[in-house]
């Protein structure tokens, strides 16, 4: 007969309640991301901005700095990074559904922020965490500026190329598709010149959950 597991009430307690202050302690955002704009320098972990930076922190916003400063925390307005007007000829932007505000914060300029993303003119479906929120290179899109923004229609995607597998690989499909079927196979094997999933946080965070699910599975 299987012994009963007898539970432990208070060392159960015990465990909740270091947790709890655990995650009492944990630094807020508007600590870890402090920054001294004299020295350049975080002071919570004493760590100095790149040099390269130091111009964009000085001359641009971070996404809390304009969202602190507008009607409803800019809920329904759309918003930019300097870097992607650099880098993209495409409109890319975040359209801001849901802010979470750190009241703690001496200016109300930390948070968290949700939004549905248009990057290089392709708009997701779905609503996610804005990322990089802390970056010194955030930019209101003006009203007057929205529809253009909006309107934007990405040029189709051009037709996938394809090359031949490397000699090593091409005979392992070979041998891999003889031993699953036992004949050979008749057509070259072509290699996709496109990478069909984006590398980015979400694709990482699924990978992860994926990992621990198949862990926690009993065999």
């Amino acid at each position: 007969m299987v012994k009963k597991k007898q539970i432990r009430h208070i060392a159960e307690m015990a465990r909740k309640i270091r947790a709890y202050r655990e995650l009492k302690s944990r630094p807020r955002e508007s600590q870890k991301y402090a920054l001294d704009y004299d020295t350049m320098t975080r002071p919570l972990t004493g760590k100095k901005l790149p040099v390269l930076a130091w111009e964009d922190v000085r001359r641009e916003s971070r996404l809390f700095s304009l969202l602190a400063g507008m009607r409803m925390f800019g809920v329904g307005r759309l918003f930019t990074r300097k870097s992607w007007i650099e880098d993209h000829t495409e409109p890319s932007y975040w359209q801001i559904t849901k802010v979470k505000v750190d009241y703690t914060a001496e200016n109300m300029d930390h948070g968290k922020a949700w939004g549905i993303l248009t990057y290089k003119g392709k708009q997701e479906s779905e609503v996610k965490e804005v990322d990089k929120v802390m970056y010194h290179d955030w930019r209101l899109i003006p009203k007057h500026m929205e529809q253009e923004f909006r309107d934007f229609e990405p040029l189709p995607e051009p037709p996938v190329r394809y090359v031949y597998y490397p000699p090593l690989l091409r005979a392992m499909l070979f041998a891999q598709h003889q031993k699953a079927t036992g004949k050979l196979l008749t057509e070259e094997p072509m290699l996709p010149l496109k990478r069909d999933v984006r590398l980015n946080k979400d694709y990482f965070s699924r990978q992860e959950q994926e990992k621990q699910s198949k862990e926690a599975t009993a065999v």
